[in-house]
């Protein structure tokens, strides 16, 4: 396969203005970010949401920076020829802007991504200027924001009323001042997602809010079935059912070493005869 270079924040800017859709997926490990930069992804997102579809959680709450250092480095080595951004988890950027800088510098020193993502409007602004003035791209995010699922009552749709249209502008008004490269809209309305899209000269992804962003993500384990039930989500489309191939291999697997079909001879190694006999002997003896 050739291999490609990995997109700027300046070519997908260009890509915005000649309305080519941004493709991006989240990835967690080496076998998942290789797949996906094979298949042609743009851009890698190693999302929190790792707390939910591979580490077990019932939020992203409690991912750390560690798990997320450990997860980036990981995709890292599987698509190195891919854009890849790491999420900030919760709580590492809402204090002083030195602790800030220690983990966004752990994220790209230590796991190797090219940018990273904070949740949050206009009121991280000033720390997301600072990033980005430190020389790192950021990528803002809006809408359903799942580090403030409990403060905003849910996995509710946002801006469906016009006080949360103009904040929602607002703050992805705020965050492109402030120099974020792109904008995550998550679980936004269609028209207000289009409406973001066309008042920003930086690229909207789409997660759940419409056909009108510059960009789609979703979540490798919710597109592929892969250990996640998407049915329950209206905005996610299968492409795949892994899990139940998963699951019918590893069952036929179960099945055939009950019965002793497995090792067959074909997957069977052998001594010798003469080393077998030195071994154990003439038993006829």
């Amino acid at each position: 396969m050739e291999q490609r270079k990995p997109l700027t924040t300046a070519k997908m800017r260009k890509m915005k203005q000649d309305g080519v859709p941004i493709t991006m997926v989240t990835a967690y490990d080496y076998p998942s970010a290789r797949l996906a930069e094979e298949a042609g992804i743009d851009v890698i997102l190693v999302g929190d949401s790792l707390g939910n579809v591979v580490l077990g959680y019932d939020s992203t709450l409690p991912v750390t920076l560690d798990d997320m250092v450990y997860q980036t480095r990981a995709a890292v080595r599987g698509a190195s020829n891919t854009f890849i951004v790491a999420d900030m988890p919760f709580l590492t950027y809402h204090g002083s802007l030195d602790s800030t800088f220690r983990g966004v510098a752990r994220l790209m020193q230590e796991g190797g991504a090219k940018a990273v993502k904070l949740e949050g409007g206009a009121e991280i602004a000033a720390t997301v200027k600072a990033i980005t003035e430190a020389g790192v791209p950021v990528v803002g995010h809006l809408g359903l924001t799942p580090q403030s699922v409990h403060q905003l009552g849910g996995f509710r749709v946002q801006g469906r009323s016009s006080e949360q249209a103009e904040k929602l502008l607002s703050d992805a008004k705020a965050l492109e001042e402030a120099g974020a490269f792109a904008v995550v809209l998550e679980l936004v309305t269609d028209e207000l997602a289009e409406w973001i899209t066309k008042q920003l000269s930086i690229p909207t992804i789409g997660i759940g809010s419409g056909i009108h962003c510059d960009g789609q993500v979703l979540v490798y384990h919710d597109l592929l079935q892969y250990g996640s039930d998407s049915a329950a989500r209206k905005f996610v489309k299968a492409y795949a059912n892994i899990g139940e191939t998963i699951r019918a291999g590893i069952g036929e697997y179960v099945k055939e070493v009950k019965a002793r079909a497995f090792p067959a001879p074909e997957h069977t190694f052998h001594m010798d005869n003469d080393v077998v006999e030195y071994l154990y002997g003439d038993k006829e003896k």
